[in-house]
Order: C-alpha cells, then structure tokens, then sequence
C-alpha cells in the first residue's frame, strides 16, 4: 500500500484551514454559505463581505447567489451538509449551475450517516447518484483529511461543476492523490474498488484474499480505464464498495466491461428499505454491511471463497 501514517487531520478542518487561506489570497475565490460553518469563516466574512456570504437558512438562494458570482468571473464555493447541499437545492443546481453551463464547488459534511443522533434530516446517501444524473460533475469523496486540500486547491483552479463529499469517517492513512484508481494489492480471483473512507474496512475485508484492491477518492470520472486494466491482470468479478448509495456506480462499471462477460457487486447504504433508528455510526455500517465483516461476508459469497 503506498501511503504515509499521518497525524489525523479532520475533513472538515482541512476544508476550512485551505479555503480561508485562498479567500484571502485570491479575490476571484468566492464563498456562499446558508449558517452551517459561518462560525469557521468569521474572519472571512468580516474582510471580504463581497465575496463571503451567509444567506441563512435558505439553500435554494445559496446555490442561486453562488451562480451569480460565477456568472461575474468568480470561482464560488458553496458549502453546508449534504442533504441541504445537494437534495434541497437539487432544482438550483440543476438550473442555475448546470442549465447556464457556470461552475461551483459543492462541499459537503454530514455524508451518508456521521452523525445519526441529528436524524435522517442530516443524511444524504443518494447525494452522489443524485449528481451523477447532472451532466459533466466531478465528484471527490476523499477518505483522509490530508487528502481534502490537493482536491479542493485543483478544483478552484478551474471552472468547472465539482461535488467535494467530506465526512468524519475516515481512514487510518492517506493514499497520495492522483488521477484515477490507485492499485493497492494485486490479486488473481477479482477486483474490489474500495471509495474513500471505506478504504480500511475494505483491506481488514480482503485481508488474506487473493483479490486486486483498488483506491479511489474521485469517483466521477469514473477510472474506466484503470479498471479495465485492474480486471484484464485478474478476473472479470468487481466488487464496488461505496459509502452512500448501493450500486451507484453500477451502470458505470456495466459500461467499462459492456464486451466482457464480467459479474459485479456494489455494495453501500441499502435501497431496500429505510433506517429508522439513531445509534452510532458503526452501528449504521454494520446494519449496511459496510463494517469490515459485513464486507468481508459479501465479498466471499460473491467469490465463493
């Protein structure tokens, strides 16, 4: 596995410690926040009151402020928990961003289930299928904190539509960012993609399994390629282990392998039915299959191992 053990820096706190400094640094860095976080940026807010904004409670006019300054040459950033991020405003996103073909990037906390005592108000698993059906998204879903700043520095620096998920989960090391997967362990029986902070699940999962693991934290656009190579050097079984919605990336890796007769698993947040229940975060992975034994179950049967 090429990665360092590092001092566990927080998601969000990374966010936050590299937006404020390219506020500061970069006038054409804008800001577009609805509460949540505005007690992170008090000193933005107070000296760039042009380009750092606290619309309040109101998502829908977030994503509409932050398309208006990208519509005046800006690079805004629009942040709040994923479920007020992406799911309330989806119309906005749809329209002001993506319809007047301008730019933004979308940072999320909360994820799939990080904080369950808030309730399902506070959770999006669909949050990455529901972008995914929006033309031309990047989506990021890193899996370490140091991770975060490489991630949001390059997608400032262009124009385009970029979903940056963060959670509180995440893994005990960083993988170096870089475009595509990243092949951790080889194997001949199969290929396991494991998506962000999944990532140590999936290793104590396949530990002693003679499987390929593969690494991503940016999920869209989907790594055809390095798939393809990934289940040519092994077997056409792949096992997609995402921490939002089950099978999300389903149709992706149907057309990566569409001439190649080929099985495939996703696993992630269940579709069948919905969790009403508080609990912990592990308790919620457990009940999704997404803890280490749950993976590891699912992964066997599918190999029949």
């Amino acid at each position: 596995m090429t990665a360092q053990t590092q001092q566990a820096t927080g998601m969000r706190e990374a966010f936050v410690r590299t937006l404020a400094d390219a506020v500061d640094r970069d006038d054409r860095v804008a800001l577009v926040l609805a509460a949540i976080s505005a007690d992170r940026f008090t000193d933005q807010l107070r000296r760039h009151p042009d380009r750092v904004v606290d619309v309040g409670i109101r998502e829908q006019a977030m994503v509409g402020v932050a398309a208006g300054l990208a519509l005046t040459g800006h690079r805004p950033v629009v942040h709040s928990y994923a479920p007020f991020l992406v799911e309330r405003p989806y119309e906005q996103i749809k329209l002001d961003l993506g319809h007047q073909g301008v730019g933004a990037v979308l940072v999320s906390i909360g994820a799939s289930h990080d904080d369950p005592a808030t309730g399902r108000t506070h959770q999006a698993p669909a949050d990455v299928a529901l972008l995914d059906a929006l033309p031309g998204w990047t989506i990021h879903v890193p899996g370490h904190g140091d991770e975060v700043a490489p991630l949001l520095t390059a997608a400032l620096a262009t124009d385009d539509q970029v979903y940056l998920r963060l959670s509180t989960r995440q893994n005990t090391t960083s993988v170096p960012v870089a475009p595509g997967f990243t092949p951790l362990r080889h194997g001949g029986l199969g290929v396991v993609v494991a998506v962000g902070p999944v990532l140590d699940q999936v290793l104590a999962a396949t530990e002693g399994l003679d499987v390929t693991v593969l690494y991503a934290n940016t999920i869209r656009p989907f790594d055809r390629a390095g798939l393809r190579a990934a289940v040519e050097s092994s077997a056409p079984a792949v096992v997609m282990v995402e921490p939002y919605l089950r099978d999300t990336s389903a149709a992706e890796v149907a057309t990566t392998l569409r001439d190649l007769p080929h099985r495939q698993l996703g696993l992630g947040t269940r579709r069948d039915s919905e969790l009403r229940a508080y609990g912990t975060p592990e308790q919620h992975d457990a009940v999704h299959g997404l803890d280490a034994a749950g993976i590891a179950a699912s992964v066997r049967g599918f190999l029949g191992v």
